[in-house]
């Protein structure tokens, strides 16, 4: 009876030794259940049992009357204050002070699999990556922690070069239906040279979310490079040439037109100067010092862009007075009142990003076939100011968006004018080889409008949301050259 025993007790033993809850399965078996599957991860984390040496994970007890601070690798520790820990004990006071921590990490591509968006697709460089395609988790106690006055603090080191990036967490989907998602709410970025502190109001899973490096050869970066600096001398010679006849013009004959087109051409010469003398500084700049001649610069390429954007709406507007409207069009100091949004709404904004500190030296990763690196560094929006991204999309991608939408409709206004108008007179049936050639200067004259209401700035969007090549060199030889076409 004993021998049988003893054997009924072994064999329930091997049994339970090879179904064991073994943290390495974990990820496997909460997986079935694909709205809550984090949940289930967090919960089985704190029992499971380690089977493999190698497995990264801290798990033990720590005080809660104190701060906690891990390390789990080289470029992953954790600090928690002890309101959190305490909070995630949810007992009263005067018993067991002592809480539970479980740090490991996880995989990114676990969570491509339950949405994930704003995860990348890993064949592309078109979206945001995972710092080093890794999760860092983070659990204490029994009790969710949510709201914290005094934040968690998460380091996520690196040694890439002038990358930006966000902390975010992840957010479990309310339904079946909805998908996963990472979020940035509750947490605070604050970025270093090789490292993200990331401050956040409760406890969850962890990353960072960075830019991808932009991949660009080196003969298409040099191609660029002289496309550039040739096309904005020309335009600064141009631009100077046409400004000096406007302004002859305008004196013989003051019309609103030549104003407007004379407002234009002096913004476009005012960015390409700031262009040029910002690549020119950077490259001459001792490394020591010169900061503040950075800044400035910066801020008159900021100004002078956003100039160019408002005069090229401005333009539109009139055209559409001119061309559409054109009787009632009388509007007293036109010019002026046309001024005060030219130039008073860029300077507004840039001696407001100013004083915020926004302007220093903005670098640009580029990465050829090789996977070598190379830095493009410019006077401009400092890439170490924390919401450089966002001060770019809202004063420059958004303005310029709103900009070419605008422009975009009264140029489609002008060309159902002008159809009506060679409708109305002869028809375009039959057409002679008069009028086919004046369908060409038509044709040559929406041509000439679209570079003047800037329609080929919204080449940009090829680049800035999904990167193209082509799109990149058209968009440099359009705008390069803009200040030939005024």
């Amino acid at each position: 009876m004993m021998w049988i025993s003893l054997s009924l007790l072994l064999t329930v033993s091997f049994s339970t030794s090879q179904t064991g809850d073994y943290c390495e399965n974990v990820i496997e078996e909460c997986q079935h259940d694909p709205v809550a599957w984090t949940r289930c991860y967090e919960d089985r984390i704190v029992t499971c049992q380690i089977r493999r040496r190698g497995f990264k994970m801290i798990r033990h007890m720590v005080n809660s009357s104190h701060e906690a601070e891990e390390h789990l690798t080289f470029q992953h520790g954790v600090h928690i204050p002890s309101s959190a820990l305490q909070r995630s004990r949810g007992a009263p006071a005067g018993s067991d002070e002592n809480v539970l921590l479980v740090i490991t990490l996880l995989s990114s591509s676990l969570f491509e699999l339950h949405g994930g968006t704003p995860i990348p697709d890993q064949s592309t460089d078109k979206k945001n990556n995972i710092l080093g395609d890794l999760v860092l988790v983070v659990k204490a106690g029994l009790h969710p922690v949510s709201n914290l006055s005094q934040p968690v603090r998460l380091i996520f080191k690196h040694n890439e070069q002038a990358i930006k990036g966000s902390c975010v967490f992840w957010k479990e989907p309310e339904t079946k239906e909805r998908a996963g998602h990472w979020s940035t709410d509750g947490c605070h970025t604050n970025q270093t040279e090789n490292e993200f502190v990331c401050s956040c109001s409760h406890l969850s899973f962890f990353a960072v979310l960075v830019n991808p490096i932009t991949s660009v050869g080196q003969t298409d970066v040099q191609n660029l490079t002289y496309i550039t600096y040739i096309g904005s001398a020309l335009s600064v010679i141009f631009s100077a040439a046409s400004l000096v006849i406007y302004i002859c013009l305008h004196r013989r004959r003051p019309e609103k037109a030549i104003g407007i087109h004379m407002q234009l051409t002096a913004a476009l010469l005012c960015l390409h100067l700031c262009f040029l003398m910002c690549n020119l500084w950077v490259w001459l700049e001792n490394k020591d010092g010169g900061d503040w001649v950075c800044q400035i610069l910066g801020l008159f390429l900021h100004w002078s862009l956003l100039a160019t954007f408002s005069w090229m709406a401005v333009e539109g507007f009139h055209l559409y007075l001119l061309l559409v409207r054109v009787f009632n069009i009388y509007v007293r100091r036109y010019l002026l009142k046309l001024s005060l949004v030219g130039w008073g709404l860029p300077t507004v904004v840039a001696v407001v990003c100013g004083i915020c500190g926004v302007y220093g030296k903005y670098t640009l990763v580029i990465k050829d076939a090789n996977n070598q690196t190379s830095l493009a560094q410019i006077c401009w929006i400092s890439s170490h100011f924390p919401q450089s991204s966002l001060v770019i999309y809202i004063t420059v991608v958004s303005f310029l968006g709103l900009v070419v939408l605008y422009n975009s409709c009264m140029l489609g206004l002008v060309v159902v004018k002008l159809w009506r108008l060679r409708e109305g007179s002869s028809g375009w049936k039959n057409l002679s080889k008069e009028r086919g050639d004046r369908l060409w200067k038509d044709c040559a004259t929406l041509l000439g409008l679209s570079c003047v209401l800037g329609l080929p700035w919204a080449l940009a969007y090829s680049t800035y949301f999904s990167f193209s090549l082509p799109g990149l060199y058209l968009f440099t030889i359009f705008n390069s050259l803009q200040g030939q076409y005024v």
